[in-house]
């Protein structure tokens, strides 16, 4: 027997649900009231599915929107993360993972030799992050040069910090590779600065934090050091790059055929 087609929503019913901002509704409830005759369901569970479509599409759409705006740079998450045999431990991470730290306006340090996932781990938590319906930036210390230098102009360096702190959590990658320049130094003390015991924010660096004063003044870096790390997690990774653990295994490319 062949499925009867599903029939389209009347004029009406289309411009309500578009007035109304019901686009996940709309969509979903031609399919759903050809279930609902077939399976002669009560008139209130009807309204609860289509409810529940319009909740878990907007769900979707503000994850998406969230992970767009936070701007990761490669898309790794927890699900692709080692738990077992990273160096970090194991305890440390379900903690971090609780994002207790984020509700709690806490910092965190994520520090230790290139290669032992600090990037990995933290991106993974980002993502975590806006899963969990937090609002995540992704930023490294170049972009708040760029963006002290494009804002000095008009005097509106603070205004575009607060745009920062719009998110709940703002992550900073990739501190100590090189030294700091004077305006991302300074781009990196204004967003702490204004942060502190605000909002969240986490970096991974080569550096310890209290070694931040051998890439950027060291006035600065201990005013800023001090705001980072008053209500700051601070995490030690250890161990040789897995990345060239992977080439000495012959695992950092597939073979050629």
């Amino acid at each position: 027997m062949s499925t009867p087609a599903q029939a389209p929503l009347t004029d009406e019913v289309t411009t309500l649900a578009r007035r109304l901002r019901l686009p996940h509704l709309r969509r979903a409830a031609p399919e759903v009231l050809q279930t609902a005759r077939a399976q002669r369901w009560d008139p209130a569970e009807v309204l609860r599915v289509l409810l529940v479509e319009e909740m878990q599409g907007r769900d979707r759409a503000g994850r998406e929107h969230r992970r767009e705006q936070a701007s990761f740079p490669t898309g790794k998450t927890l699900g692709s993360w080692e738990e077992a045999a990273a160096a970090i431990l194991p305890a440390t991470q379900r903690g971090l993972r609780t994002l207790e730290w984020v509700q709690r306006r806490e910092n965190l340090a994520l520090c230790g030799p290139s290669g032992t996932g600090k990037s990995h781990f933290l991106e993974g938590l980002g993502q975590h992050a806006i899963d969990q319906g937090y609002r995540v930036v992704w930023c490294t210390l170049e972009q708040l040069g760029a963006l002290v230098r494009s804002h000095r102009v008009d005097d509106s360096v603070a205004r575009s910090i607060e745009r920062l702190l719009r998110a709940e959590l703002i992550c900073i990658d990739d501190i100590g590779l090189l030294p700091v320049a004077a305006d991302a130094a300074e781009g990196f003390f204004r967003l702490v600065d204004a942060a502190y015991e605000r909002r969240s924010i986490a970096v991974s660096s080569n550096l310890h934090p209290s070694g931040f004063d051998q890439i950027m003044p060291k006035p600065l870096a201990t005013a800023t050091v001090d705001r980072l790390l008053h209500h700051a997690h601070v995490v030690v990774t250890e161990g040789e790059s897995f990345r060239l653990a992977d080439v000495l295994r012959g695992k950092g490319v597939v073979p050629l055929s």
